[in-house]
């Protein structure tokens, strides 16, 4: 897949492995499109790579959706690839009572939701591209589920489903479907996770950026950074043995929290 000179719409583009796609698609000659909620921070990276072009917009809402669909496709119709990035990760009790039915799905209306949006609502705008391709962000998570954060891991595992799905159902276009699974990556994402989850095995961003872009340039159209191959092979091979022992640190890390 060409990057120079493609025009890209990166949801989700305001921190952690959004900003990066950022940064390294603007050194390949990209337009770069970035969009979420917060315009203020869209502002500040905006102040940072002042060629990007951004918009203020909620993937959980279809309305926003719509709108964005319209003004992007207006002011860029050469528009051609889309990355879907923006997401949620949560530490999250299932038995937490408290939480309300509208706040435990956000992750699905977010991640997976949104995704599912987004690829429907610019689809027809870049099958008419002679080159064109969606870039869907699962996970590491995405093969082996992580016991802390239940709804994420469902989502880009679904994502995962999705992508490969949504890739045979194209096989006949012009439009190139890839999936990133990044694993445990150095990004505000990870900040909910500190005391259960040892940073030090962490990716940096850029260097897993770097690796999804190679892949890209090349067609590599399910990218594994680091050791989100590793858990894939341990699905198939022993996917009780890596949850369990997901489960039994995530244990060790709260026995650990209650006796400070």
């Amino acid at each position: 897949m060409e990057l120079k000179n493609s025009t890209v719409l990166i949801t989700g583009g305001s921190s952690g492995i959004g900003l990066e796609f950022v940064n390294q698609l603007l050194q390949q000659e990209a337009t770069v499109i970035i969009t979420g909620r917060d315009l203020e921070k869209l502002e500040q990276v905006k102040k940072r790579f002042p060629k990007i072009h951004v918009f203020q917009s909620d993937v959980s809402n279809p309305k926003d959706i719509g709108e964005l669909y319209q003004q992007v496709t207006k002011q860029f119709p050469q528009l051609n690839i889309l990355i879907n990035n923006a997401g949620i990760m949560r530490n999250m009790d299932l038995q937490n009572t408290s939480m309300s039915l509208e706040d435990i799905t956000r992750e699905i209306e977010i991640n997976l939701s949104g995704s599912i949006r987004m690829v429907h609502q610019f689809l027809p705008h870049l099958k008419t591209k002679n080159s064109a391709a969606i870039v869907n962000i699962s996970s590491g998570l995405a093969f082996v589920p992580f016991p802390a954060s239940p709804v994420y891991s469902a989502t880009k595992s679904a994502i995962h489903s999705y992508t490969r799905t949504l890739r045979l159902q194209l096989k006949n276009t012009k439009v190139k479907v890839f999936e990133l699974a990044p694993p445990g990556t150095e990004t505000p994402l990870m900040d909910d996770f500190t005391e259960i989850v040892d940073s030090k095995q962490n990716m940096k961003v850029d260097k897993m950026v770097s690796i999804a872009i190679s892949g890209i340039l090349k067609d590599k159209f399910e990218i594994r950074p680091g050791l989100s191959n590793v858990l894939k092979l341990m699905s198939r091979l022993a996917p009780n043995f890596i949850l369990n022992m997901f489960d039994k640190t995530i244990e060790k890390a709260k026995n650990k929290s209650t006796m400070k």
